[in-house]
């Protein structure tokens, strides 16, 4: 067998060499990591002088400045707008004490503080109604192009050629809502025959609050109550002008509807009924007591009928209507018969009167009424020469 040898003295060594190695490494270890942690400590409890006292502050004020004079040019910028919001609904210019009007709706119209202060997003700090500023400016026309009005089929084309002529009874130049009568109209009389609205508003038995007016012209009635808070229907035609689409361009409510035909209403819905001409209904009897049976329904009970300025042409016309009046029972507040000289130099006669409806309904006016809307709702309507 051979011999095996053992150099043990060589594997010794070797392992102290190993060992001194590994001492030398965790020694560095040991000190990079003494090292690294003092000067981490150094850094966080090292402050600069100069950067801290001098550059710092001076930057965070200069920035602090700027925001702030952003902050109010904001702010001057909303309460800007606010008050332009203001002015262009009229809100400002609005005295709500001297307005005959419900206690509910002052308190409506007037603004309300926000319950928890300025509102972070519009800056707003109280609350505007949104409707009821308008109606106080209707009566003038601003920035309105006669582009709008339909001319088709009309002589004339533009309202400075309306104004220049006398389209009926009621409408003189009445289109000239600016420097024409139509601004003096219901305001000042001219004769005795000319009502003024606040007089006759100031009959009105439980308020005046929605009217209907009947031949109404350019709406100037309309918009002489809408300054009164009251809301005012116009029925019109566009005979030989843009009647319709002048009132509405008012801000106003026009009803193109026919006297032929049946009121497009509800049984007394009506604090007054105003109308003038439009009654005049071509001498026929039979057409004018159905014309006031209407008005009779959608008045109500203690409303007011007011005549303006109606044509007698005869006496007997003057007495058939008078008659007419008389069966319904109605209550004369006022009541005027007057004459005017016309252009040609002749003297006319015209009625003006407020009538009032009376609480209780007289019995032959309710049998008159029932046999007028059986007559309605079972008999042909009359046709005309064209249609025989």
């Amino acid at each position: 067998m051979g011999s095996v040898s053992l150099k043990i003295g060589d594997g010794t060594a070797r392992f102290k060499r190993a060992s001194m190695c590994s001492s030398a490494v965790n020694f560095l270890m040991l000190f990079s990591v003494v090292t690294t942690n003092l000067f981490a400590l150094y850094a966080f409890t090292y402050h600069p002088t100069t950067l801290h006292h001098h550059n710092y502050p001076k930057n965070i004020s200069l920035i602090s400045e700027k925001v702030s004079l952003i902050l109010r040019q904001i702010e001057s910028s909303q309460n800007k707008l606010s008050q332009m919001e203001k002015e262009l609904l009229g809100y400002k210019s609005i005295d709500l004490s001297g307005l005959n009007i419900a206690n509910e709706l002052k308190e409506f119209l007037n603004h309300h503080q926000l319950p928890l202060g300025k509102d972070s997003r519009s800056g707003i700090t109280e609350m505007v109604a949104s409707v009821g500023h308008s109606s106080f400016s209707c009566f003038a026309l601003e920035n309105v192009s006669e582009k709008i009005y339909s001319w088709s089929g009309l002589g004339c084309k533009n309202l400075a050629c309306l104004n220049s002529k006398k389209l009926n009874r009621d409408c003189a130049g009445c289109f000239d809502i600016v420097h024409g009568y139509e601004t003096q109209k219901y305001v000042k009389a001219r004769s005795k025959n000319d009502f003024l609205i606040d007089d006759v508003l100031a009959m009105g038995s439980g308020g005046i609050r929605i009217g209907f007016d009947i031949g109404g012209g350019s709406g100037t009635f309309a918009a002489r109550m809408a300054e009164r808070n009251v809301t005012v229907v116009t029925a019109t035609l566009n005979v030989d002008a843009p009647f319709n689409e002048f009132i509405a361009a008012r801000g106003l409510f026009p009803l193109y509807f026919s006297l032929d035909q049946r009121f497009p209403f509800h049984d007394n819905v009506f604090d007054l009924v105003h109308a003038a001409n439009g009654l005049d209904v071509g001498g026929r009897p039979e057409k004018l007591e159905f014309l006031m049976f209407d008005i009779d329904r959608v008045l109500r009970a203690g409303g007011l009928l007011w005549l303006d300025n109606f044509y007698c042409s005869t006496d007997d016309k003057k007495r058939a209507l008078t008659r007419l009046i008389e069966r319904f029972g109605y209550k004369k507040l006022k009541w005027v018969v007057g004459e005017k000289i016309n252009g040609s130099g002749k003297s006319e006669v015209y009625l003006s009167a407020v009538l009032q409806k009376p609480l209780d309904e007289p019995d032959n006016v309710k049998s008159s009424r029932a046999y007028l809307i059986f007559e309605q709702h079972f008999t042909p309507p009359e046709m005309d020469s064209s249609q025989k």
